[in-house]
């Protein structure tokens, strides 16, 4: 079996997911005009996913990469000549336009091709040689919303376009794709037309794609795209899901086709958009023609993450209103680090089925202004975030170099966050691949650290056996009224298998700490830890710490400002321990009581 092998789904390994945009991360053009057109700043392409590249990225403890932006989208780039009709500019955000603005569910965006007219080729080898490399391959699954105009040349025969055969006189009728406004035109409540071009003229207007049952959607409407119709009336708030609607068959039938390509497995953008019925449904049926095939859910609602999991069929969620707000919190807004508790405490039983990040395309970058400022102050957001669970870990591309968005693309203007609308490539990005060699030796000393860091942490999550399928104890419970522990700014938790055990402790503070942590006899129980002496060495700095273990006195340890220790305390790589205080026949606890 490779490393590659069984990584997902059902197998033995944590996802450690790498985002990419195919058309920024290998773009080597540093002509960056804002609003530029690609014939000026440029595209990077499927086919610069190297061999070379993706080792470089598994070498950094990578084993799943999501490519962004592959299915063909609406656009302002002209590709007629290669049968892909022109877009309305009026209806396109950005020159490249967005790549949730779906105009063919079964096609590849042309900008990421070498040659348009083997895109989907060009596709399938991609594929292939992430396979090769022994990693999987996610895609975007954009099931809410298309682009204003949809239209498929490269559907297979007998597949009939979203809308092509709707009753437009209804707002709503069960077998309709969309939702429309009946006798009204789409006219959005600000000018969309641009000198020169033709009008955008929708009659009736459909629906805007993020729930505006308006002809006079705004200007921070999703006004590129147009609502999907699974059954549901908005008007009355009834299911018409019997006999199953047309738009969950066309559905069905895109997901199987891009397995088909090869996909194992589907980012599913904005899940709770759609009925979860439709899933309920849907995800079975996809996983029997390849049982293993992933489904990750966008979702922003916790009280929504146990139905979509159990009903749903999803295998894992986004846990940004949680995790990540905390985190966010902790930077930004002076929330204690105690507060992390009642994180886990949220998502007890279905932890390890949250993917967790710091960063993605709709968040701004942790380097940036309106998150830390400074990616070096990564350290304690990287560790808590990446190892509080077992759930899959994602990071974003340019993240692990300090990438911090701190250019105007031109759509997407000073916003924080990496351009997902324009034609653009980001300097760091440019020394790391550097033609295709995909080394470290243009990087700053700097960045060379910062991705040494993250190839460190990300590595740990699956070297690691307590860290890649270990159980949580959180010691803040025995902390939080100490005077030698500060739990506004710190965090301790062990994870833990039955032959070893990590103590893990996090600063998120910019001053180091001398804390002393208590650990609890139950903890003590379930770790089955030693008391005594132990000489061990901390899995991030490869530092020599000694410490004295002990269910009475608690362990004295000096951590840095913002920083992090993963100290191991005992298993088959223990350190040298000193038994001069060791407990004998220690009680153990029940598993359930680890919390």
């Amino acid at each position: 079996m490779t490393k590659g092998d069984n990584i997902i789904g059902r197998g033995s390994q944590r996802p450690i997911i790498y985002q990419t945009f195919p058309r920024i991360l290998t773009n080597t053009s540093d002509v960056n005009i804002p609003d530029g057109k690609i014939t000026q700043n440029g595209s990077g392409k499927l086919n610069d996913y190297t061999p070379r590249l993706l080792r470089s990225l598994k070498d950094m403890g990578v084993n799943c990469i999501w490519l962004t932006g592959v299915i063909e989208h609406a656009t302002k780039s002209d590709f007629t000549s290669y049968g892909i009709p022109l877009d309305n500019p009026n209806v396109v955000k950005g020159e490249a336009g967005s790549p949730y603005a779906i105009k063919d569910y079964y096609d590849v965006d042309p900008a990421i091709a070498v040659n348009p007219a083997e895109r989907i080729k060009e596709f399938e080898e991609c594929v292939e040689r992430i396979h090769k490399a022994g990693m999987k391959v996610l895609i975007d699954f954009v099931p809410n919303h298309t682009a204003r105009i949809y239209h498929s040349d490269m559907a297979p025969d007998g597949v009939e376009d979203f809308g092509a055969s709707d009753n437009k006189t209804y707002y709503f009728a069960p077998h309709n794709n969309y939702y429309y406004i009946p006798n009204q035109q789409f006219s959005p409540d600000f000018c969309i037309a641009s000198e020169g071009s033709e009008p955008y003229i929708e009659f009736p207007a459909k629906a805007t794609g993020n729930d505006c049952f308006s002809a006079f959607c705004g200007r921070n409407d999703w006004y590129e795209t147009v609502k999907l119709n699974y059954g549901h009336d908005y008007g009355d708030n009834s299911d018409h899901f019997t006999p199953v609607p047309d738009t969950w068959l066309k559905m069905l039938n895109i997901l199987r086709y891009w397995v088909s390509k090869g996909v194992d497995g589907f980012r599913c953008d904005m899940v709770f958009m759609v009925p979860l019925a439709f899933w309920h449904w849907a995800i079975p049926q996809v996983k029997e023609v390849n049982p293993d095939t992933l489904f990750i859910g966008e979702i922003y609602d916790v009280g929504l993450y146990r139905p979509f999991l159990d009903y749903g069929c999803f295998d894992y969620l986004y846990d940004k209103v949680n995790l990540y707000d905390k985190l966010v919190g902790i930077e930004r807004y002076n929330f204690s680090a105690a507060q992390l508790t009642s994180a886990w405490q949220t998502v007890d039983g279905i932890g390890d089925k949250m993917l967790n990040f710091l960063e993605n395309h709709d968040e701004v970058r942790f380097g940036s202004i309106e998150f830390a400022g400074d990616p070096s102050k990564v350290i304690p957001y990287l560790v808590v975030s990446s190892m509080l669970s077992s759930g899959p870990y994602m990071i974003y591309y340019g993240q692990e170099l300090g990438e911090s968005a701190t250019e105007n693309e031109g759509f997407a203007g000073f916003n924080n966050r990496s351009t997902i609308f324009d034609y653009w490539s980001y300097d760091v990005m440019r020394r790391w691949y550097d033609n295709g060699k995909c080394s470290v030796a243009k990087l700053t000393a700097h960045e060379k650290w910062l991705r040494k860091v993250y190839s460190t942490v990300l590595n740990l999550c699956n070297d690691n056996a307590a860290l890649r399928e270990g159980h949580f104890f959180d010691l803040m419970y025995a902390n939080l009224n100490s005077y030698d522990f500060d739990p506004h700014s710190c965090f301790a938790f062990l994870r833990y298998t039955d032959e070893e055990a990590l103590l893990i402790v996090t600063n998120f503070s910019d001053s180091e700490k001398n804390l002393k942590i208590n650990i609890p006899d139950l903890a003590f129980d379930m770790a089955h830890l030693h008391e005594g002496e132990l000489h061990t060495v901390d899995l991030l700095w490869n530092d020599n710490i000694r410490l004295t273990i002990s269910r009475t006195e608690p362990l004295s340890i000096t951590v840095k400002g913002k920083n992090a220790l993963v100290l191991p305390l005992s298993g088959a790589k223990q350190p040298e321990i000193f038994p001069d205080k060791v407990s004998k026949n220690p009680k153990r606890a029940s598993k359930s009581a680890k919390k």
